[in-house]
């Protein structure tokens, strides 16, 4: 597929601009090869000053990029209101996708799993893969887009410089080689960092004392350098010095850091294993299953829940109220998860469906109530937060034939959502 065609598939035929023509997707150029996708809205100020930002960026850009061509941006917005929306959109040299076309403006925060505004996130322009999706930071920190198109470095590269111990003392980052390493994005003033900071010192030393190779890399977003000091000295591990600001930015763009705190976890050669470190860490405190590998199926539980609204979730209710009891559902779901899982990791994608079991316990009834499920199991479900949709399946007896034909109609959008 050309860039042209792909875009049709992912934003619709037309777009609009500020003179309230309409810009035909087909026509955006045979160059173009990346696009940013802008969410946000009209009523939010962080967003018009955003807004404000990426028009410089966008005209320096176009004016002397040599890949000029190369880049469109498109806005998309979550206005309630079309007049507030006709303004904000006045200001912007970019197409936006048209105000009614709410299901794509929908599928696509689903798709991209924004979570809050404003965003900006880079994306192929021929396959629509995730090139950066952190493009606030591109703006900012390499405001001539001399860096195009902004995409993925090694770990190695990126990390690459002095790294600091709380004694003082430095140690070079190439010292991390043939290590798991965790990258701990975190910072004092954030009560839910500093309860994660207390279990990770000791899954730290546990997973020393194993004998396996493992180092955790801080990279603070603290707000000041004494209070980063003050933070650091409960660590016993490696940190990026607070003053190395630039480094600290390219390492929360390399892995899109939308919160913290947050624990990437690397293998030895500086692949992602996982980016659910904070669950994992929480889940597993005597660390058996390090370095956490994901799991095709979840036991919902209180740490993983958060997970739920990363994006859709199948989720199995069964009659069971014992540990063991969720095993034969487990073993139900688990072949069909690690197919989808291992599709897509093909693709090198991210896997668009995360796959739970959940028992009756009080996790599962507030889930039940908030979601607005009934009380009956088995029960089939796909839950989409993000969306506030769902999707259920009441049947006597769940077979892998009957969540196969679910989970492939969902993903073909066959499926008729109700409101979570």
């Amino acid at each position: 597929l050309s860039a042209p065609h792909f875009l049709v598939s992912l934003l619709g035929e037309r777009l609009v601009n500020s003179e309230k023509a309409e810009v035909d997707v087909q026509s955006l150029g045979a160059r173009l090869s990346l696009v940013g996708l802008f969410f946000g809205c009209s009523l939010n100020a962080p967003c018009k000053q955003f807004s404000g930002s990426l028009c410089e960026f966008y005209s320096r850009f176009k004016k002397t990029s040599e890949h000029k061509d190369k880049l469109e941006i498109v806005f998309i917005s979550s206005d309630q209101d079309q007049k507030h929306w006709q303004d904000f959109l006045q200001e912007m040299p970019w197409p936006a996708l048209p105000f009614k076309d709410r299901h794509k403006k929908m599928k696509l925060w689903n798709k991209y799993k924004v979570t809050s505004i404003p965003s900006l996130v880079f994306v192929d322009a021929t396959t629509g893969k995730i090139v950066c999706r952190n493009g606030l930071l591109v703006v900012r920190d390499d405001p001539k887009g001399l860096e195009f198109p902004w995409g993925p470095k090694p770990f190695a590269e990126v990390v690459e410089g002095p790294l600091l111990r709380n004694n003082r003392q430095t140690a070079d980052s190439s010292s991390l080689e043939g290590h798991y390493v965790g990258v701990y994005f975190s910072a004092h003033w954030c009560p839910p960092c500093r309860s994660l900071t207390r279990v990770l010192v000791e899954s730290y030393r546990t997973v020393k004392e194993s004998g396996q190779k493992f180092e955790i890399v801080f990279v603070s977003a603290d707000r000041s350098e004494e209070s980063f000091k003050q933070y650091f000295s409960e660590m016993p591990w490696l940190a990026v010095p607070y003053s190395d600001e630039a480094r600290r930015s390219r390492l929360n763009r390399l892995y899109g850091i939308q919160g913290i705190p947050t624990l990437i976890l690397l293998d030895a050669e500086g692949h992602m294993i996982t980016r659910q470190g904070r669950v994992e860490v929480l889940n597993d405190p005597e660390c058996r299953l390090f370095p956490w590998h994901p799991r095709p199926v979840l036991e919902l539980s209180e740490s993983n829940a958060v997970q739920l609204h990363e994006g859709p979730c199948l989720v199995l209710f069964v009659d069971a109220e014992d540990e063991g009891e969720l095993e034969p559902a487990k073993e139900l779901i688990q072949p069909i998860a690690e197919k989808l899982m291992a599709k897509y990791k093909a693709k090198e994608e991210e896997t668009p469906l995360l796959f739970f079991v959940a028992g009756e316990d009080d996790m599962s009834d507030s889930l039940r109530d908030y979601t607005n499920l009934p009380e009956a199991a088995p029960l089939l479900t796909i839950l989409d937060m993000s969306a506030r949709a769902k999707y259920v399946r009441d049947v006597e007896e769940i077979t892998p034939a009957i969540v196969e034909q679910f989970v492939t109609d969902f993903l073909a959008e066959k499926l008729k959502p109700e409101p979570i």
